[in-house]
């Protein structure tokens, strides 16, 4: 089934030096834009993350140090990509937990500013665990009929994510062909910031999602407890975590 678009989609895929959106770095990404008409625009490349990239990683994805050492580091494409990205939404599998995350913080370490919070963002894995409870390998089997025998090459596991959603659609009348219905439903969760640490509780206030306050609101601990808004600037929390919180901050004058 054709996806249904008012405005293009970036499905995408990283591979990187590790799981840990504050530390590690892209070592590879491929983007699939979907036009409203159905074109598409493919970009894929490599990158030098800057930092060494650890066996584990390169045992699964396969790239080496060697293999992006004259590669450009994020900061030199940074500026192209948002532009290649300006006005879209996101599709990817298991994005919203991880893809995303990740490169929202490679944009903030490099200072370049891209606001994704009039995006919609569709998790292909949330909808499918919803509905059958399987990994990307298998989903694609599933839903397309087809080994995935490229898996954990980003530009193949993009594509497959991409196909993967098009077949949910078809099989699912129930799903609505909408980026805005899509997003919402394979929403895992009411998170501020990405990676969980800050959400919306029902009344749609910042709560913490962690630690000793949490289910408290983060405006209510920084008053009374200042020091825990240092505590968290100067922890290692994501980047875009103290965005959130700093924001947070300075629109409650009490602080």
């Amino acid at each position: 089934m054709k996806l249904n678009l008012k405005r293009p989609i970036v499905f995408f895929d990283l591979e990187t030096t590790g799981v840990d959106t504050a530390k590690d770095r892209i070592v590879e990404i491929s983007m699939v834009k979907v036009m409203p008409n159905g074109d598409e625009i493919v970009r894929t490349r490599r990158i030098n993350p800057q930092m060494h990239i650890p066996a584990e990683a390169t045992a699964v994805h396969g790239i080496t140090d060697e293999d992006v050492k004259d590669e450009p580091t994020f900061a030199q494409i940074a500026k192209s990509m948002s532009q290649f990205i300006e006005g879209c939404d996101f599709g990817g599998f298991n994005s919203n937990r991880f893809d995303l995350p990740m490169l929202v913080e490679e944009f903030l370490r490099v200072g370049v500013d891209v606001d994704f919070k009039n995006r919609k963002f569709v998790d292909v894995q949330n909808i499918f665990h919803k509905m059958e409870q399987r990994t990307l390998v298998a989903a694609y089997k599933f839903y397309c009929d087809k080994d995935l025998t490229e898996a954990h090459s980003a530009e193949a596991d993009t594509r497959a994510t991409y196909e993967v959603l098009k077949a949910q659609l078809d099989r699912y009348p129930e799903l609505e062909n909408d980026i805005a219905a899509l997003a919402e439903f394979s929403n895992r969760g009411d998170a501020v910031d990405y990676a969980g640490r800050i959400t919306y509780n029902e009344k749609g206030e910042e709560v913490f999602n962690f630690g000793k306050y949490k289910g408290c609101k983060v405006s209510e601990i920084f008053q009374r407890e200042p020091s825990y808004y240092d505590w968290m600037m100067k922890g290692d929390f994501p980047l875009y975590t103290k965005k959130v919180i700093t924001e947070i901050r300075l629109r409650d004058k009490k602080f």
